[in-house]
């Protein structure tokens, strides 16, 4: 934490990840119960020498530094007071002649959680909001549960194996296997042999047991019930958007779904396709018809998601899937064990359920292993949406994945880069649109957009503000960009007219027990830029009717004569002031002869951001002829 963020820090509140304690001339027992919670959940910054009083937080500084910062060192890496050594990083800041010791306590591995004080696991603490709060029984054993090294999944279950499967499922599960590998595996064993064989019915003192992932995963419905006594997913979808809902009615058809798994997604599918926004798609290029809905891929990949990595020993919460209009939200009992910019990341992923997800992709009804949340991301963008948004709560440890059906380069967005007057390239205006919309940017914002690595996603950070489009964030830990000032009075104003462009969006929560928290969204800061501009020039916000005929018009260069026509009108001067000049002045439209505006042959023709905005409508259009037939 460099001492610009902290100064910053101390205006506002205690964070989720900052706490302050006085601590002037000794460590206060409750530092220690901070430390047990940035452990369990996500890290955090602890701070000595500041006081909290009525009016705030005031620099008190630490008085006697050494003692204070060797008690506190001492206790943390003797194992003593609390169960495991915690290695903090630590550092001293001086303001004004008073001071700070600041400590960085990193969040613990899996295995090594609860961190807890005295020898005693029910004094293991969590982190909610800007509190330490003692963990209740059950969340003591979701903590453990994940630090075991042999996964919940894996455990033989006291189940017949003769009577405990639903021999359609394991049926039809062996038909895919053999589709996809042809004469590779045995077609003569027996059910028992086949599930044998993969691992998912052990011997267990002589006796052959189910696993939980084979009853899980093939079970009849009985046998589904005795080991989860809840659904397996609550399917839900609500009319109108999603910041309608609390004036509307929950939902307009709900189907909570408890058989195993496989008859779990083929449920969901066939729900899926019956109320699919979009039945089919059309291939742009060879305008060949796709017989399934456009966001098909991300829709398998989420709901995989969801079956395959949700914690199966949490019988207190259910799994739930929310279709609105703009949105869809699948939220699930279980956090993820990498971050959220290690999910973006190729490679294997820790997982929760290893033979549930090993099962799946046998089938190929998941991408390979490491790769489902970026094929999400990645099937998303080339929809031409804003990227999803992941939530991956270690407080409550839940799950979240929302998918938002909004264009990031509206009409709007397009029309206000065009007016800007600067080149951008695919990924730099992607990511310039990112920021418009959040106030903010990231180097894992511009990845989700762009799907470039780190270093690329650095690249066109600098790209950006070297073109004056976003200037860096100062005091922050982590790059942080923000809209240039001088763009943000336009920005507002574009904002107003077209309605879009900034619009932030809320923190989304599902109607579980708990709301989650904002630490893991694509967007972080959100800071919405003040109007800070005095320039006056009008600039095209908004395509009218008129402007989308002279749009069809100009694919190939059109003179004005020519347009006038095919439009039937006859005032020239006051036909190219209302309609023509914006177009130019807002690059949709460009001369073919710039440097000779009253030349004869003059004649205007779409630009890239033109082409861009008609084919925005083009696909909308396509998608509400698909809708109504």
């Amino acid at each position: 934490m460099e001492k610009a963020e902290l100064i910053e820090r101390l205006k506002g509140y205690e964070w989720n990840d900052v706490e302050f304690k006085r601590a002037q001339r000794g460590v206060p027992e409750s530092a220690y119960e901070t430390v047990s919670a940035f452990s369990n959940t996500e890290g955090g910054w602890l701070v000595f020498g500041v006081r909290d009083g009525a009016g705030g937080f005031e620099i008190v500084g630490v008085l006697d530094v050494d003692k204070v910062q060797n008690d506190f060192l001492s206790v943390l890496r003797s194992g003593q007071k609390l169960n495991r050594v915690i290695a903090v990083k630590e550092r001293l800041i001086e303001d004004d002649g008073k001071a700070l010791l600041v400590f960085h306590v990193p969040e613990a591995r899996r295995q090594d959680k609860p961190v807890y004080l005295g020898g005693d696991i029910r004094r293991s603490f969590i982190r909610r909001g800007a509190c330490d709060e003692r963990c209740t029984r059950v969340e003591i054993g979701r903590l453990l549960r994940d630090a075991m090294d042999e996964r919940y999944d894996e455990e033989p279950v006291d189940l017949h194996p003769e009577r405990c499967f639903d021999d359609e499922s394991v049926r039809w599960y062996r038909k895919l296997l053999d589709d996809r590998n042809p004469d590779r595996y045995d077609g003569t064993l027996s059910h028992m042999e086949f599930l044998h064989h993969w691992g998912l019915v052990v011997e267990t003192d002589g006796r052959l047991l189910p696993t939980r992932a084979a009853v899980l995963l093939f079970g009849a419905a009985r046998a589904v019930r005795q080991i989860l006594p809840r659904p397996v997913v609550d399917l839900q979808w609500n009319r109108g958007d999603w910041s309608e809902e609390l004036s509307r009615e929950r939902w307009v058809d709900r189907l909570v779904i408890e058989t195993n798994l496989l008859d779990a997604w083929k449920t969901l599918v066939d729900r899926y396709l019956q109320r699919a926004e979009k039945p089919f798609s059309v291939d742009p290029e060879t305008l060949r018809r796709e017989d399934l809905p456009p966001d098909y891929v991300a829709f398998r990949e989420a709901v995989i998601n969801l079956l395959i990595h949700q914690d199966y020993a949490d019988h207190t919460r259910k799994p739930v899937i929310r279709f609105f209009d703009d949105r869809a939200l699948l939220w699930n009992p279980g956090d993820a064990f990498a971050s959220a910019d290690e999910l973006l990341d190729p490679g294997e992923k820790e997982v929760r359920n290893p033979r549930i997800v090993a099962a799946f992709r046998r089938i190929g009804l998941s991408e390979q292993a490491g790769t489902g949340i970026r094929a999400i991301f990645g099937h998303w963008r080339r929809l031409g949406h804003v990227p999803p948004i992941i939530e991956n709560d270690k407080t409550w440890k839940a799950f979240q994945l929302t998918l938002l059906k909004e264009d990031l380069l509206s009409e709007e967005q397009i029309l206000f880069q065009a007016g800007l007057g600067v080149h951008l390239d695919e990924a730099e205006t992607k990511a310039f649109a990112f920021a418009c919309r959040e106030g903010s940017l990231r180097p894992r914002d511009v990845r989700a957009v762009t799907g470039l690595s780190g270093a690329g996603a650095r690249a066109v950070l600098d790209r950006l503000a070297a073109q004056t489009l976003i200037s860096p964030l100062e005091g922050t830990e982590t790059p942080v960009f923000v809209i240039a000032e001088h763009l943000r009075g336009r920005l507002d104003r574009a904002v107003q007219v077209g309605g879009q462009i900034g619009a932030k969006q809320p923190v989304l929560v599902t109607d579980q027990i708990q709301p989650m928290q904002e630490s893991l969204s694509t967007a972080q800061v959100g800071l919405k830029p003040p109007s800070l501009s005095t320039a006056q020039v009008k600039t095209l916000t908004e395509i009218s009717a008129t402007h989308r005929k002279i749009m069809g018009l100009c694919d190939m260069p059109c003179r004005l004569a020519d347009i006038m026509n095919a439009l039937g009108v006859a005032n020239r001067g006051y036909f190219k002031k209302r309609h023509i000049d914006p177009l130019l002045r807002g690059g949709v439209l460009r001369m073919t002869r710039p440097d000779q505006p009253n030349h004869p042959d003059q004649a205007y023709v779409l630009t890239e951001a033109g082409v861009a905005i008609k084919a925005l409508r083009v696909s909308r259009d396509s998608g509400e002829r698909a809708n109504g037939e």
